[in-house]
């Protein structure tokens, strides 16, 4: 009896909450009342008009009497029925529709969403939604050229970011705050933001000031939430929201951690800014991380499980493929998974890294750290102009060499427009949609666009 007494109170509580929540419309200066009594009257106008314009028995019903003495008034009477009921029918309709329009502005102005920006946020929200799952690996302006293509084919991004960078501004910040990494991170935030202004104000680096010059605002903004909150793995749901992003960007691992390369000749280069400096001519023979164990934040693990597809590259194979897929809980996920597993190769090689390595020896490199090989391997067969050649061989990057019968799993296709190297984003993503689209349970694409059982598949089964 007392408990059905407490049920009683808690429902009278929630419908005075209602109550209280609605009659809040009506206080002055919300804006609403106005152009909701417009819409109402415009409506009974809009009825009334409809129905003189289709009456055809005597016109003695009272909720067309106004509309007969507006007849008479104006000396109209000679109009048939239709002409001043389609003409009151046809003002009316205008008026509703400026009358929702304006409520709808007033609506979005007071929840910060300006009217310009709404059928983006709409869009994003409701027919993005349903756009496929893809979880992208990796680091670097690869990961976020990646990104800022995929983002107009779906909001269902996870982004999973290598935090091993130990140069520059991320440097500094692990450093003195023994924090992971920021920033790939930031770069990430600001592919996948609605907010062009706010992407921007990310990537913005202070060049003066004794303990800010060389920062970007991202940076500080992440070592911030990092501090605040003792780490960042409870401020990355907050960051996400707070930047309005297409999807979700999370690091590969919320601990920090130390790249380490053993090379051919048995010695050890730690530190990831440090890789291409002391190699000299010898050749990576293994990645790793210290400490190896480090944890994968459980989205990550999630959304790997939930996956229509798993994307890696492109990027730096060494610096920013690598670490993401080193973490043990990624690496187990990636291998349990039945999504397919798609590897953007890189177009040029990277100097001091991967040099004399061709496409093969990447994904060979790429399948031993992984423990799988991938089931498609996407690579660029439009042709590079030579002033973008003699730019990177300045450098000292060439480009990968492909095998010269590229059969299952390598797919060709256009990937690079104008004068840079690197991959086209919006030919990337629409090549990536398309191959997600043609897709069909178990089997992957071939370059002439049908579909063979891929053998980690078949092996997964």
């Amino acid at each position: 009896m007392n408990f059905n007494w407490h049920q009683g109170v808690q429902r009278v509580s929630e419908r005075s909450a209602r109550a209280g929540r609605a009659a809040k419309w009506l206080s002055p200066g919300m804006g609403v009342k106005r152009y909701l009594t417009a819409l109402v009257l415009s409506l009974f106008i809009l009825i009334n008009g409809f129905v003189y314009y289709t009456w055809t028995g005597p016109l003695n019903t009272w909720t067309l009497h106004w509309i007969i003495w507006l007849n008479r008034l104006t000396r109209l009477g000679r109009l048939p029925a239709g002409s001043l009921g389609g003409a009151i029918a046809l003002l009316a309709l205008a008026s509703s529709l400026w009358s929702i329009w304006m409520l709808s502005r007033s609506l979005l102005k007071s929840t910060g969403v300006a009217p310009n920006q709404a059928a983006d946020r709409i869009y994003s929200n409701r027919a993005l939604a349903r756009g496929p799952r893809w979880v992208a690996l990796g680091g670097g302006t690869g990961l976020s050229n990646l990104l800022s293509g995929l983002k107009e084919y779906s909001s269902n991004i996870t982004a999973v970011v290598a935090v091993t960078d130990d140069g520059g501004s991320s440097g500094r910040l692990r450093r003195d705050l023994d924090m992971i990494a920021p920033g790939d991170l930031t770069d990430c935030y600001a592919a996948l933001s609605d907010t062009p202004a706010l992407a921007e104000l990310l990537l913005h680096r202070f060049s003066r000031g004794e303990g800010l010059a060389g920062h970007t605002f991202g940076n500080l903004m992440l070592a911030t939430l990092s501090e605040q909150r003792g780490d960042l793995r409870e401020a990355v749901e907050d960051v996400n929201e707070i930047l309005n992003v297409r999807g979700q960007v999370l690091p590969a691992t919320t601990q920090s951690a130390v790249l380490v390369a053993e090379l051919e000749d048995g010695s050890e280069v730690r530190g990831e800014s440090q890789l291409h400096l002391q190699r000299g001519d010898r050749r990576v023979r293994r990645i790793r991380l210290d400490p190896a164990d480090v944890p994968a934040p459980p989205a990550v693990t999630e959304a790997i499980a939930r996956a229509d597809a798993i994307l890696i590259g492109p990027g730096s194979l060494l610096t920013s493929l690598i670490p993401a897929i080193l973490v043990p809980g990624i690496r187990e996920a990636i291998q349990q998974t039945a999504a397919p597993l798609i590897y953007v190769a890189n177009i040029m090689s990277e100097a001091g890294e991967t040099d004399g390595l061709g496409l093969e020896e990447h994904h060979q490199l790429l399948a031993a750290h992984l423990g799988r090989s991938a089931d498609v391997i996407l690579v660029n067969k439009a042709p590079l102009r030579e002033e973008v050649l003699a730019r990177y061989r300045e450098e000292g990057a060439s480009p990968l060499q492909v095998p010269k019968q590229p059969g299952p799993p390598y797919r060709l296709a256009d990937l690079v427009t104008g004068r840079s190297g690197q991959h086209d984003p919006a030919l990337l993503a629409k090549e990536l949609w398309l191959l997600l689209k043609r897709r069909e349970p178990g089997r992957v694409a071939n370059p002439e666009g049908a579909f063979a059982p891929s053998a980690s598949a078949q092996v997964r089964r």
